[in-house]
């Protein structure tokens, strides 16, 4: 018999584990800690399975491009909803949304960029020139996350800049109305989307949460807890209850699937 020392997965197996199995009464005497990457881990999972497990989730965030260059560890202590820090020898940034190569201070957010340089970076996009050369910033490779890092060098994240929603004129990212949500007792899962209104002219801020089963919530008990928390103008409007979000084959979000 094997005893595992370090697991791996995406956020949605942690979940599945700690929903239809019974990690508390395992024998996990042997698992140092376990990691997450794909996709955000929310701060909730965290301490649900650091609660019933005593153990640790390190977290890595990567790009297909470059592989993994920002997380936790037994150096880098977790800080729930931040993936980490740069690893070491990883020169990693936050760059303004308009344009220019000299990085953001602490607190700003901007575009997470990475020198062009870096051990991990890919070679070239294949037959994708033009997408190549749009990915480049002078020494940089700049992707669609909007990031921010603190004055200890922990990145936080604020969703993909492809991804900000409009509502009423005021731009909103998905990344913070999710971050709410999931603050909501009993929420496990939670999106949030720019859909239409009633009037068609106008779009709406539409929540998707998933609860915990037994818990009770409905649109009016949501809404209020939004309202308590967020500027008016982020709050969403609606809200759907689902079993389960869309996610593609790598356990990421679609959020165009959702209804």
């Amino acid at each position: 018999t094997y005893r595992a020392t370090i697991f791996a997965a995406v956020p949605g197996v942690f979940r599945q584990i700690l929903k239809y199995g019974a990690p508390e009464s395992a024998n996990l005497s042997s698992l140092r800690h376990a990691l997450s990457a794909g996709a955000a881990l929310p701060s909730s999972l965290l301490e649900d399975w650091r609660g019933r497990t005593g153990k640790d989730i390190f977290e890595a965030f990567g790009m297909s491009e470059i592989s993994t260059f920002v997380s936790s560890g037994p150096t880098t202590p977790v800080r729930p909803d931040s993936p980490g820090k740069p690893q070491p020898g990883r020169v990693v940034a936050a760059l303004p949304q308009e344009g220019g190569e000299i990085p953001l201070g602490p607190g700003e957010t901007g575009l997470l960029a990475v020198r062009r340089d870096d051990p991990g970076m890919m070679l070239r996009y294949w037959n994708r020139p033009e997408e190549e050369r749009e990915s480049f910033r002078g020494e940089w490779f700049v992707s669609g996350d909007l990031v921010e890092f603190d004055a200890d060098g922990y990145m936080w994240r604020h969703g993909r800049a492809d991804e900000v929603m409009n509502a009423g004129g005021y731009r909103v990212s998905p990344a913070e109305v999710e971050k709410r949500l999931l603050e909501i007792s009993g929420v496990v899962e939670a999106a949030a989307a720019e859909r239409p209104g009633r009037d068609a002219t106008a779009t709406i801020i539409k929540a998707y949460v998933v609860t915990r089963d037994g818990a009770k919530h409905d649109e009016a008990s949501v809404l209020e807890y939004c309202r308590a928390h967020l500027a008016a103008y982020k709050c969403p409007r609606a809200v759907v209850f689902l079993d389960a979000l869309p996610r593609n084959a790598n356990g990421k979000l679609n959020r165009a699937a959702l209804p």
